[in-house]
């Protein structure tokens, strides 16, 4: 069988160690690194001072972006994906996975997944994160509501954002033990201001030492 690339390598990559082929010319050597960022250094050293240009990493759950990020300067990576390896026949080891997946490459068989850009992968980040800290807003938003039910109180129908500026000056103040509907009240802001009766009547509920703690944990 023909082979694509005389000096390449293939990674089995754990939470905290890496299984290391290097395949040189026909000869295979094997070594096992943690995924410490200074050992994940030694493994590229490794690998660099052995002339190795292509590298394959079997893509498991996260543990594959820490060596990704320090080898793709510097070899052709490919990111494969799991399912596709096991469809060929072969033993179930770290060794011997990672011994496969060099074998492999060597002869041109892996079908390597899309990695993104560096600047794309960092921009997937942050749109997830605000996206988690959205869900996290409205589930908050959620608990406090039924809290506030729970207690008879009903900010949330005449203040269209119980999160807002002047929802949370209320919150806090029932939380810090304020009981008094009209001293509630009078912590509204901006247009709010003008609906005082009715938070009044809204704020007027029964809030235990039980719900209160909650509130403030929220």
């Amino acid at each position: 069988m023909e082979i694509l690339y005389a000096r390449c390598g293939g990674l089995d990559v754990h939470a905290k160690t890496v299984v290391a082929c290097l395949c040189v010319e026909g000869e295979q050597q094997i070594r096992t690194f943690s995924t410490i960022t200074e050992d994940l250094l030694q493994l590229a050293d490794w690998l660099l001072a052995a002339g190795c240009t292509h590298i394959a990493v079997e893509r498991t759950g996260v543990y594959w972006r820490p060596v990704v990020n320090l080898l793709e300067d510097h070899l052709t990576v490919l990111l494969v994906n799991a399912h596709h390896i096991k469809a060929v026949p072969g033993w179930k080891t770290d060794v011997r996975d990672c011994d496969w997946l060099g074998d492999l490459l060597r002869h041109g068989l892996l079908k390597a997944s899309f990695i993104p850009p560096r600047h794309i992968r960092e921009l997937r980040e942050l749109t997830r994160h605000r996206q988690i800290l959205g869900r996290d807003r409205a589930a908050v938003a959620n608990r406090i509501q039924k809290l506030m039910e729970s207690a008879n109180l009903k900010l949330g129908q005449v203040a269209t954002n119980v999160l807002g500026l002047s929802g949370r000056f209320m919150l806090q103040a029932l939380a810090d033990g304020e009981e008094d509907a009209a001293q509630l009240a009078q912590l509204a802001k901006g247009k709010l201001r003008a609906k005082a009766a009715q938070l009044k009547r809204s704020l007027t509920g029964h809030l235990t030492p039980t719900q209160r703690f909650l509130l403030q944990e929220l």
